[in-house]
């Protein structure tokens, strides 16, 4: 897992800033999705630093690291990792959940 988020940051510097443009998505879907399939071994809520997981950070921790942009994610989700389930996401339900991790606001649901 480390290997595959280093990588992914390694990818996401190499993107210059003035590229990467404000995200369209919606954070509520991300945070539903986030809920369904991510918080058996993540802490998924601001203010969670420890995932039930001590493997898997916890996205506030992901959301604080620099390099950890919408791209390094998608890189790190699309990627296989031993300690991570293979998931499916459609492209949807990725943007969304890297909205919810990169994004400043978790709303209600």
């Amino acid at each position: 897992m480390r290997r595959a988020i280093a990588a992914a940051i390694q990818m996401s510097i190499w993107i210059p800033q003035h590229v990467q443009a404000q995200e369209a998505g919606d954070t509520r879907a991300g945070l539903v999705l986030a809920r369904q399939v991510c918080t058996s071994c993540h802490a998924i809520l601001p203010g969670e630093t420890r995932s039930p997981d001590a493997r898997a950070p916890a996205f506030q921790v992901l959301a604080s690291t620099p390099g950890v942009t919408g791209t390094a994610l998608t890189v790190a989700l699309r990627t296989s990792h031993e300690t991570m389930p293979n998931l499916m996401l459609e492209r949807e339900e990725l943007r969304n959940v890297r909205l919810t991790v990169n994004g400043s606001t978790f709303p209600r649901v």
